[in-house]
């Protein structure tokens, strides 16, 4: 098993790794939240900035373990504000083909780790039969 503590890019840790690749081929990314490789939150009343940037943090811990986003077979999806969903979904759709969408657990929850988070993503991936 290889843990991925702080893949270059990402923000730093504190507590979990980003991404752990097992011997097998599934990779268990942690949850990403929106904070950027300094440690600082990105747009702290702006959910869109906040979820580009999950995505972008998502990226860097699935390309680390030997993956990307269109390896990813399961997503769970924390949102403070059920009016996020939207802007969710289109910024999910940039970035994931929106004909293989892997299966998604959305969760309404009263608050993340920091009082500015708006959003936090966590994804199960496999990697591909060549890696």
């Amino acid at each position: 098993m290889h843990h991925f503590v702080r893949p270059q890019g990402s923000p730093p840790v504190n507590g979990y790794s980003h991404a752990v690749a097992f011997t097998g081929p599934l990779v268990v990314v942690s949850g990403q939240v929106p904070v950027d490789a300094e440690g600082r939150v990105v747009g702290a009343s702006d959910a869109v900035a906040q979820i580009r940037q999950v995505f972008t943090n998502l990226a860097l811990a699935l390309q680390a373990a030997g993956t990307q986003l269109c390896d990813v077979v399961k997503l769970t999806v924390y949102l403070t504000d059920l009016d996020d969903l939207d802007a969710f979904r289109r910024i999910r759709d940039e970035h994931l083909a929106p004909a293989r969408l892997p299966a998604c657990s959305l969760v309404q929850v009263a608050g993340l780790l920091h009082p500015s988070f708006r959003i936090e993503i966590d994804a199960l991936a496999v990697q591909p039969a060549n890696a």
